[in-house]
């Protein structure tokens, strides 16, 4: 049984939670597109003490011992925060070495000149910029498009690796002087790029054929995905959006493997909506309540620190998302961040030039133009925090859990009620309805 797991909002839904509770059940776990842009978090509990793990490019799996942690060619690596993490993760007593950490030879790297490029290109929009990370991810994902990039096979032959270096390294500084950027430094640029080929080379392999020939051994695949399908190159809300397929489609592609080989697809979304950056966002709260849900729920990126913008339960995405991704289930995460209050909006619907749709837009001045429709529901005021027992959750609160999934046309598999692995809601029927047996 293979698995996809994608966001079902802007990202930040708490996919790291929900993939490192069913990784223990899957043989490999994978990263299929996105870079070090993407921030999971994940809360374990060892030694009697919580611990924070904040993974950017390293599959989520990598906390559970003897499951082997893939990144895909549609994964765009930058080497140093990839060792940074290898670093961080052995400080704090997770191995990882060549066997548990496969990194393809398919997957583009990014170099210190696309971060440069990033944040000249940003500066350039003025007005209109998109909210990127400035991590170079966009302009990473351009070099590959123009067939100029450097791989991680590229690694493994540090001649050739060099001067490929020397070339894009060139080629870049061109385009950054037009811009009025500082340079690349050429010779530390190729210095770095030894000292990467020396400690990653033993990690890269062909996974493409590593995951094709593992799925017919009988092995079973987890597929994590970055971001969610709301910020897709081509489903999202463009431009306010990432520079990869971060839908299910996108597991296809980033990672070599066919459609058929995927199972099952669970959305993860929040009881509630937010994203990071520019961009759209109907149920946005610019208010008390926004901050107040922020501030509860720890609103804040894993990767950058950004406060994220918070609004109400949006249905109108989470519709598309589970019509874009053909989505089996769901996973619901941070009820118990609206515990405290009275009532609580859905939106149901847009409204745009006076005309009600149920429809995301694809153009963005639409987006931002639309006015949501909500149903107002009653709040259940009182504590969801580490219920694991759907029947025991406040009346009201699973009548709300009921009209989120009704809204969205998916039934809910997990919902999770605090940060850790058993403050989580399990529903086996709906396993088990998508074909996964899981002894959870």
């Amino acid at each position: 049984m293979n698995l996809a797991i994608i966001g079902a909002q802007w990202g930040d839904e708490g996919k790291g939670k929900i993939v490192d509770l069913i990784a223990p059940h899957f043989d490999i776990v994978t990263r299929y597109q996105g870079g070090h842009n993407a921030g999971h978090t994940v809360i374990i509990r060892r030694n009697g003490e919580d611990q924070k793990f904040v993974l950017h490019l390293i599959p989520s799996g990598i906390t559970h011992p003897g499951k082997i942690c893939v990144i895909g060619n549609g994964v765009v690596v930058h080497p140093g925060a990839l060792l940074t993490e290898i670093d961080d993760l052995r400080a704090k007593g997770i191995e990882v070495n060549e066997k548990n950490l496969l990194i393809s030879n398919r997957a583009h790297l990014i170099l210190p000149h696309h971060v440069a490029l990033d944040r000249a290109i940003e500066a350039n929009r003025g007005g209109n910029a998109v909210g990127t990370t400035m991590r170079g991810i966009g302009p990473a994902y351009e070099e590959k498009m123009a067939r100029r990039g450097i791989r991680a096979g590229d690694l493994t032959n540090p001649s050739k690796l060099a001067e490929q270096l020397s070339h894009n390294a060139k080629q870049a500084n061109r385009l950054l002087a037009m811009f009025g950027s500082d340079l690349i430094d050429e010779k530390q640029l190729i210095e770095d790029g030894l000292r990467w080929s020396e400690l990653l080379a033993p990690h890269v392999t062909d996974t493409t054929y590593y995951l094709n020939q593992a799925t017919r051994q009988g092995k079973a695949l987890l597929l994590e995905g970055a971001q969610a399908v709301m910020l897709d190159i081509d489903h999202g809300t463009y431009p306010f959006v990432t520079s990869s397929s971060s839908a299910v489609g996108g597991a296809c592609t980033g990672l070599g493997i066919p459609p058929s080989a995927i199972n099952a697809t669970i959305g993860v979304i929040k009881a509630y909506t937010t994203r990071v950056g520019g961009g759209p966002f109907p149920t946005e709260l610019n208010d008390a309540l926004g901050e107040a849900i922020r501030a509860k729920g720890g609103e804040y990126g894993a990767s950058t620190g950004r406060p994220r913008r918070t609004g109400w339960f949006d249905g109108v995405i989470a519709r598309y998302a589970v019509m874009v991704n053909g989505l089996n289930a769901l996973a619901l995460t941070k009820l118990d961040v609206l515990d405290d209050l009275d009532e609580i909006k859905i939106c149901v619907a847009y409204k745009i030039d006076g005309q009600v749709t149920e429809q995301v837009p694809y153009d963005a001045d639409q987006m931002c133009a639309a006015e949501p429709i909500y149903e107002t529901m009653p709040g259940w005021k009182s504590k969801t925090v580490g219920i694991s027992n759907f029947d025991e959750l406040p009346a009201r609160a699973k009548e709300y859990v009921n009209r989120l999934s009704e809204l969205s046309g998916a039934p809910f598999a997990f919902i999770s009620t605090g940060a850790e692995r058993n403050e989580t809601i399990i529903s086996t029927e709906v396993l088990s309805n998508c074909g996964l047996n899981l002894p959870v």
